[in-house]
């Protein structure tokens, strides 16, 4: 039953997902500067709709958990809804698609038996890493601002601070710090 409830969540997902492509591209909106899911919450999105649909990944899942709670959790404390257009679809599309990335992975976690494995921490920030090298060189190719590698989001958090590059090279400490706390709070084992 959890594992059902839990899937039709991101079947849910899904579709609102592909749902807000669609309006986007229908009304003119969706272009490549913008709307390719290579922000992370964009690419953890993604992992979120089909990971509980696949065999079971141990590196999918710590991916997803790492990065999905983190950046949907930042992402709803420092809302910057990119496409907003006015209408309530896009609210509920940006709530409802962080919401999704920070409750699957915990999800998982706690009702569907994956855990976090020794150096997860470390190794999702090495693919987090890998990822960034890949999509900084695109975004000035294109002109985009995926992963806000080319320039700081417009929103208040005191984790975003300096100008090009040092906000990424801050933004390597703090992930650092917060994957790590992470896991160890996650597995430590209760005396």
């Amino acid at each position: 039953k959890k594992l059902k409830m839990a899937k039709v969540i991101c079947i849910i997902t899904l579709i609102i997902t592909a749902s807000n492509h669609i309006i986007d591209y229908n009304n003119g909106n969706w272009d490549i500067y913008e709307n390719l899911p290579l922000h992370l919450c964009g690419i953890t999105n993604l992992i979120t709709c089909f990971i509980l649909f696949i065999p079971k990944n141990q590196k999918l899942f710590e991916f997803l958990f790492y990065c999905g709670f983190w950046g949907g959790l930042m992402a709803i404390l420092t809302a910057q809804i990119n496409d907003y257009d006015g209408s309530m679809f896009k609210y509920i599309q940006y709530y409802t698609s962080h919401g999704t990335i920070i409750f699957i992975p915990l999800f998982m976690f706690y009702h569907l038996g994956y855990k976090l494995s020794k150096f997860s921490w470390l190794r999702v920030l090495v693919i987090l890493n890998i990822l960034m090298l890949i999509i900084m060189p695109l975004n000035f190719k294109i002109g985009s601002n995926y992963m806000y590698l080319v320039e700081a989001p417009d929103i208040k958090n005191p984790l975003i601070f300096g100008d090009w590059p040092f906000y990424i090279i801050n933004w390597e400490f703090f992930i650092l710090i917060l994957f790590y706390l992470s896991y160890l709070f996650l597995t430590r084992t209760k005396t």
